[in-house]
């Protein structure tokens, strides 16, 4: 059965990696409660190919 409720998944894409003009692309999957956040969600995490912590900002 399916769960209720206001959390959905969203994921997160690197901002820095496209300009960076290596090969690839640094994503990750999280969930957020859209009633308390309905703006996109912005994170610093780690990008493996830069090697460095960036900021990831919500993709549709």
């Amino acid at each position: 059965m399916a769960r209720k409720g206001n959390r959905v998944q969203v994921i997160l894409q690197c901002t820095e990696h496209k300009d960076s003009g290596k090969p690839g692309m640094s994503r990750y999957i999280t969930t957020k409660n859209k009633k308390n956040s309905p703006d996109r969600m912005e994170l610093k995490k780690y990008n493996s190919v830069l090697k460095k912590v960036t900021v990831h900002k919500e993709i549709k």
